[in-house]
């Protein structure tokens, strides 16, 4: 992959944190989404709209988006809210990599001039208060960017550039992992390294070897 990597830069959602777009919208709503392809297309028309991703942004609240993604879709306002409310519970460690971000921090603190650890994730600011307040392991990071608390979101090369220089990050040192290939992409074109997330085995054997 290039150079040996001192920098590990993890994703949350479907990486540390479950995100199952599709199982939220069936709970909240069985009828329209009563099939595994119906809840799959209810999830994109909900989590995959311009307003959604504002709200990760950070420049639109839940109330806004609860309201115009009610509206636009005609589904009842009260369970939508109840769907955007839950989704920091539904946001539970994946204890796979968790073991996998364990063994990082073990090798990062008996070397901490040889690896660092980060995250990059989309998050609107509410669920990303309620994760930092709620996971121990969080504080195993050397530091990290929520989207809602800068204004970009992945894929947008900003993001990137803003970890990179916070952290003065050197690119083909760094490596990030996410589930979603256009953010590994991303993530490419700036020179850094990339995993697309398929599970925790998979992430240990492709990252390990290069940690040298």
């Amino acid at each position: 992959m290039g150079q040996s990597v001192r920098n590990v830069v993890f994703d949350f959602g479907a990486v540390l944190f479950t995100w199952q777009p599709g199982v939220l919208v069936k709970a909240h709503f069985p009828q329209q989404a009563a099939t595994p392809d119906a809840a799959a297309q209810l999830a994109h028309a909900v989590f995959g709209h311009a307003d959604w991703h504002n709200f990760d942004r950070g420049v639109l609240t839940a109330d806004t988006v609860s309201a115009r993604t009610a509206a636009r879709l005609g589904l009842p306002e009260p369970a939508l809210r109840a769907l955007i409310d839950g989704i920091a519970e539904h946001l539970q460690p994946m204890s796979d990599t968790v073991v996998v971000l364990d063994q990082l921090r073990a090798m990062r603190d008996l070397q901490p001039d040889k690896l660092r650890l980060y995250f990059l994730s989309n998050m609107p600011v509410p669920y990303a208060r309620v994760l930092s307040g709620k996971h121990a392991f969080l504080g195993w990071f050397d530091g990290g960017i929520f989207s809602g608390d800068v204004h970009h979101i992945k894929p947008e090369p900003e993001i990137f550039e803003l970890l990179e220089n916070r952290y003065a990050l050197v690119p083909g040192q760094t490596i990030f992992i996410d589930d979603l290939a256009s953010n590994v992409n991303c993530a490419r074109r700036r020179g850094w390294q990339g995993i697309h997330f398929e599970s925790a085995a998979q992430l240990q054997a492709q990252l390990m070897p290069l940690l040298v």
